[in-house]
Parts: structure tokens; sequence; C-alpha cells
């Protein structure tokens, strides 16, 4: 059988709004003892609270005359608001509109609507914001630290391009020629010196690769293409010389290895790193200078037996490995001289935590849209 719809006029429903309303029974319970649903009653409350503040609710529509009266009804109500308002706020009333935006602020926090406050007192609520953000924004003195901060973190090699990026890292939003106004008045300035001494002994018998990576440092893949070269480093217990592995996807570093003296063995160590960090497919271009210790049998075996194509700038040509004579420049400009390392562990340990802990992680790359090497590969 269906179920009849029960109907209940103006007056029933009145009662028991006002059960709920003024004894304070809740509605499951009022719902309970009379058989009523609760999204009925619900409803019911919903209509009287809307005639209560002025709008058509249970019963027959408003009159003009009702709908006046309630209209004048609201007024009043919202003239004693405000004057609660100024009864408040009178001790701390000021001509100012600074003053006002903090008693704005005051009021906010007991609960006092921010348009209301502003109508009262009569400022612009856009006025109010942009005081906050005023207030919240560093000043001169503040973004100086942030620069200064941000610049020794970078070891002394971030100009006001990568400088801007960053201070955004940080959360302080800076424009470039701010920031170069400040690091020019706080005296900062990258460290760059440029030496160039040779360490590839090129003056050999040994059969030398084509170039094929032909400038292409820009691969759209990881594993696609490395680059490889040798540096040296000073210490107290003589050079220390050092083998990097680059992938030129990221510029990350992910071969090194490190020895008192340059035998095959060094750039072979390097490329095994890499090969068990990252385990790339055969196919993948090797490039490098003409070094004997890249063209000698020891490091040809092992590209071959991993089926790696063998890359070889022309002769005298700097420019074919740029990417790692441009990682040694700022390993050195970034590090090592700003250093003096008393043996071979201590430039190790201090090297080894550059690249992993500052120049693949953290450093921003600017071919990379100033991210980290890291960052860009994830």
């Amino acid at each position: 059988m269906t179920k009849q719809r029960r109907s209940f006029d103006t007056s029933f429903k009145l009662e028991v709004v006002k059960m709920i309303k003024e004894q304070g029974l809740s509605v499951q319970h009022v719902c309970q003892s009379m058989s009523i649903g609760p999204t009925a009653v619900r409803r019911w409350l919903e209509q009287y609270d809307a005639e209560q503040s002025g709008q058509p609710g249970i019963g027959k529509p408003l009159t003009p005359e009702q709908q006046r009266i309630r209209q004048l009804e609201q007024e009043n109500r919202q003239l004693r608001g405000d004057v609660e308002i100024l009864k408040k706020a009178f001790g701390l009333l000021c001509t100012r509109a600074e003053m006002s935006f903090l008693l704005i602020d005051e009021l906010q926090m007991k609960a006092v609507p921010v348009a209301q406050s502003c109508r009262v007192l009569g400022v612009s609520r856009s006025g109010f914001y942009q005081s906050k953000r005023r207030a919240t924004a560093p000043t001169v003195c503040q973004a100086s630290v942030h620069v200064r901060a941000a610049f020794v973190a970078s070891h002394q090699s971030y100009g006001s391009r990568r400088m801007v990026t960053e201070l955004a890292n940080r959360g302080v939003v800076a424009g470039r020629f701010k920031v170069r106004r400040l690091m020019r008045q706080a005296g900062l300035k990258p460290v760059w010196r440029r030496k160039f001494v040779h360490t590839t002994d090129s003056k050999h018998d040994l059969p030398i690769a084509a170039n094929v990576l032909a400038r292409q440092f820009n691969p759209s893949m990881p594993n696609t293409a490395y680059v490889s070269d040798i540096t040296y480093v000073r210490t107290g217990a003589g050079w220390l010389y050092l083998a990097v592995v680059i992938d030129l996807f990221s510029r990350k570093v992910v071969g090194w290895a490190m020895a008192p003296s340059m035998p095959a063995k060094l750039v072979c160590d390097a490329l095994h790193m890499a090969i068990q960090q990252r385990r790339p497919a055969p196919g993948l271009i090797v490039h490098s200078d003409r070094g004997s210790q890249y063209a000698s049998a020891q490091y040809q075996a092992k590209l071959a037996s991993h089926d790696f194509v063998c890359s070889m700038s022309r002769k005298g040509n700097c420019w074919d490995n740029a990417v790692a004579e441009r990682f040694f420049l700022n390993l050195k400009m970034e590090r090592v001289w700003q250093r003096e390392y008393a043996n071979h562990a201590e430039a190790k340990n201090d090297i080894a935590a550059y690249i992993v802990g500052f120049y693949n992680s953290e450093r921003l790359h600017s071919v990379l849209g100033n991210l980290p090497p890291t960052v860009y590969e994830r």
C-alpha cells in the first residue's frame, strides 16, 4: 500500500518549532515523540529563522507593512551591533588610518567581521589588507640579511639572477634590481678566478675516436650522453687528481674518482661508479678529451664491454668538452679555492660533500631553468 502523505497546518509547525527553540528539546527527541520526519522539522526551523530575519517564512507572505517592520528591526539590530563595536573600541580610536587598521585587526580577533569594522570606522577593506601585507613584507634590513645568507649558502657563486630564484625558494620575494643593489651595498660579488692548466696528455700514439657528440650538450633523455674529464686539486700533501662523469641531460655528476696520480684506472673508476648508479643502456655516448687515460686499452675495453660509444674532442679544442670544463671551474670557484686542504683525505671528503650535498641537490643551474640536477630529473 502507498503511504499517505501527511500535512500539517501553520499553527502545528510553529508549536513544534517553539518546543525546540524555547524549551530546548532536540530535533531527534521531538521527531521520535511526535512521529515526524527530521527533514520536515529542520525545514520548519529554517523557515522560522528566515521569518525572524525579515524574510517570508511560515505562513502567508508578508504584507508591505510587515516587510517594512522587518526591515526596521533588521536595521535596529545592525545599529545596536555598531554601537557595541564603538563601545569596545572607544579607548583605541584614533584619527590616523594606521591606528584604525590596528583597531580592526584587534576587533577581528574578537570575532567582529572586517567589513563591518571598516564600514563603522570609515576606512576601506583594500587599505586594511594592503597595510597587513606591508607589515609582513621584509624590510630592507631583513632583505639584506636574507641576501647575505643565500649568497653564503651558494658558496659565493650566485649572481643577481640566481639570487632572485634562491630568495624566492626561501620565501623572500625581491626583484633582480633590488637584489643587485643590496649585493652591491653589502659588497657581495661572486668569486671568479679563471685558470687554465692543461692536464691532458694528447702526445701519444694510441687510437683516437671521432667527435661523435659534436657539442650536442642537451639530450632529451637521461643516460643518453655522458662527458668525462680530469682536473687537479692542490693539497698540503701534493696534487690530488679528480676524474668526473656528468650526465648531459641534467648536468648531474654521476661518477667520480680521486687519486694522487693520473693512471687509466682513475677514469675507469669514475665510469664504473656512473655505471653502478645509473645502469645506462648500450649505445650511450661517453665523450672525453684525447688524454692518454681515455685512449688507453683499459678504458676502451671498459666502454666496449658495455657497448658504449666513445667520443673525443678535437685536438686542442676545449670547447668540445665545455660542460665538464665548466663543472671544474664551478668546483674550484665555489669550494676548492676557498679551502686549504692539509692532505688528500681532507680534500676527498670535502669535494665529495660538495658534489653530493650541494652541486647535485641544491645548486641552481640556469640551463635547467634554475633547478638543481636532482630536482630537474624528478
